[in-house]
């Protein structure tokens, strides 16, 4: 089966105060999203990726992805208005029927064992979105105050999320919602069932300066 990943990278950086876009950050040696890259390259060899970057920031995702280990298996486009746009522009590119991850630039941590996870599931069960449980205690606002929810039945989600291309392909051919906050989303609204999976607790989205120490520190353990 033909494998594609969309990996949407087009964060301008605003909630990290800089003025570098987080997926270009520094971690340890390397941009953020050279992490991401290699991992995707690592877990399968036939693997292709398409990644979606800013205009203007075309010319250091190049950069970047000469330094990976197989840089003739990424292909760059331009990313669009919303991530809802930006995912469609990466699906132009794939004509074959294949599996497509739809990943997260800046969720550099994920493991080529979840992806590979992903794969199995999805081919199995048409699509795969990792999760993990919520270990906080939740509390929903209401227009009287808040109330607990059962953290035992919320599951927050993860990248890559995984569907026949296909099914994904069809999906996006929808108009923009604003409800669309990610690709299960978009899928969901054609009637398909989504399936989770069990994802990973170090598949962190580096969003804040704090994620920038934590990725150092999960990076130094699993160099250890």
């Amino acid at each position: 089966m033909k494998k594609y990943a969309v990996i949407v990278a087009g964060g301008s950086g605003l909630r990290m105060g800089t003025q570098i876009p987080k997926q270009f950050l520094p971690l340890q040696d390397k941009p953020v999203l050279w992490y991401t890259l290699q991992a995707f390259l690592e877990a399968f060899n036939d693997l292709y990726i398409i990644l979606v970057l800013p205009e203007a920031h075309l010319m250091t995702g190049q950069e970047i992805l000469r330094s990976t280990i197989d840089p003739d298996r990424v292909w760059m486009t331009v990313g669009g208005e919303t991530r809802f746009h930006s995912v469609r522009n990466g699906l132009q590119h794939i004509h074959q029927h294949s599996i497509v991850f739809v990943h997260d630039g800046v969720r550099c941590l994920l493991t080529p064992e979840l992806i590979r996870r992903c794969y199995a599931s999805a081919i199995e069960r048409g699509n795969a979105i990792p999760s993990i449980g919520a270990v906080d205690t939740i509390r929903m606002s209401t227009i009287d105050g808040s109330v607990p929810v059962d953290r035992n039945k919320i599951r927050i989600i993860q990248t890559p999320q995984t569907f026949y291309s296909d099914i994904l392909k069809a999906a996006f051919e929808q108009e923009f919602d604003e409800r669309f906050t990610d690709e299960a989303s978009v899928v969901e609204k054609l009637g398909v069932k989504i399936n989770l999976i069990e994802g990973e607790n170090t598949n962190i989205k580096i969003t804040q300066p704090i994620d920038i120490l934590i990725a150092e520190k999960i990076l130094e353990e699993r160099n250890f």
